[in-house]
């Protein structure tokens, strides 16, 4: 199961004993209620390969090396890694991505944390899997710039390569499928690591602030958060106009122009790592965790397309702060960088 689809089933329970337990002291919080929305907080199943593309460590090890490797940009200076940095949550930090060139891209460049539960990708969703997605970064002329025939060509003299592509796939022919196989193999093998509130909800009361659990319960509350950043990777893999969006930035939209509730809609990134990811937003328009909160409690462009959830919040000072203190909670602790190997 996805995850965020079990949250609908625990939500009428675990928000009766919501309002209570987030002016309780923290000797009264084991409710019921808090009990069954932290079951939908944890981990999901394991990973499900495609069945067209299985796991092996010859694969995971060959994607790992071609995703740092700048060899897939036009210039040989542009990685994967140039807009998917694990130090910065697996995006840039950047308000838009910049391509191997300079130039600006139009998106916030996306993390690829948990990816691997993520369905139909992309900001507006024009990707329907991952292997979908691997090469649209790398051949577009404003972003890695290369053409597939000249990565294969140039894979194919490099013998580290060849030898690398013969192990993973049993024959020596590197082709744009093995390519694509390879680089989503160890992309799905980007998961978030354990975080305070993963040591919260697992049992660890001191693994954060009263601040932090007070946050959590508007999280899922009044805030109305949980209903789109759902589940162990906080999305519900869906999207919505959340107001910021304006002008022909039409997201999902664009591909169903008769739908009301698509216009201005865009995927729900996980919340996973937050607080290393700023600026946010599908266009880097918000700076910092305490603007999106702002953005939140104020609703947004009020439209027809605005999402069902999204309204003047009326929050105080305090619930703001309790919010950003929650968000910063899920911060893995990831102790030593991701690097090829």
């Amino acid at each position: 199961m996805r995850p965020g689809r079990i949250l609908a089933a625990v939500a009428f329970l675990a928000l009766a004993g919501l309002a209570s337990w987030a002016t309780s002291s923290p000797a009264a919080q084991d409710t019921s209620g808090l009990a069954a929305m932290k079951a939908a907080y944890r981990h999901p199943d394991p990973i499900e390969y495609p069945e067209d593309n299985p796991f092996s460590e010859a694969k995971e090890k060959l994607g790992r090396k071609l995703f740092f490797d700048p060899i897939l940009s036009l210039s040989r200076t542009y990685s994967c890694a140039s807009c998917h940095n694990p130090d910065l949550g697996w995006s840039d930090g950047l308000r838009k991505a910049i391509g191997f060139s300079g130039a600006e891209l139009s998106l916030h460049a996306p993390t690829l944390l948990n990816i691997a539960w993520i369905p139909i990708l992309g900001w507006d969703g024009r990707f329907q899997d991952l292997e979908s997605v691997t090469f649209a970064p790398i051949s577009a002329p404003l972003n890695m710039g290369l053409p597939k025939q000249m990565l294969i060509d140039r894979l194919t003299a490099d013998p580290a390569y060849v030898s690398a592509f013969t192990e993973a796939f049993a024959k020596p022919e590197i082709t744009e499928r093995t390519i694509e196989q390879a680089l989503t193999t160890f992309e799905r093998t980007i998961i978030s690591d354990e975080s305070p509130f993963d040591r919260w909800i697992g049992g660890d009361e001191g693994a954060i602030s009263d601040a932090a659990k007070r946050g959590f319960a508007l999280f899922n509350g009044r805030a109305h958060c949980a209903e789109c950043h759902a589940g162990w990777a906080f999305t519900d893999g869906s999207f919505h106009d959340i107001g910021v969006a304006r002008g022909d930035d039409l997201g999902r939209g664009r591909f169903f122009p008769s739908s009301v509730k698509l216009q201005y809609a865009f995927k729900t990134p996980t919340l996973r790592d937050v607080a290393k990811r700023a600026p946010y937003m599908h266009d880097g328009s918000v700076p910092t965790l305490e603007a999106v909160v702002d953005h939140y409690d104020q609703g947004g462009i009020e439209r027809p397309s605005r999402a069902e959830p999204i309204m003047k919040l009326q929050l105080s000072v305090r619930e703001k702060s309790d919010l950003v203190a929650f968000l910063k909670t899920l911060t893995g602790d990831r102790a030593k960088p991701v690097e090829p190997h």
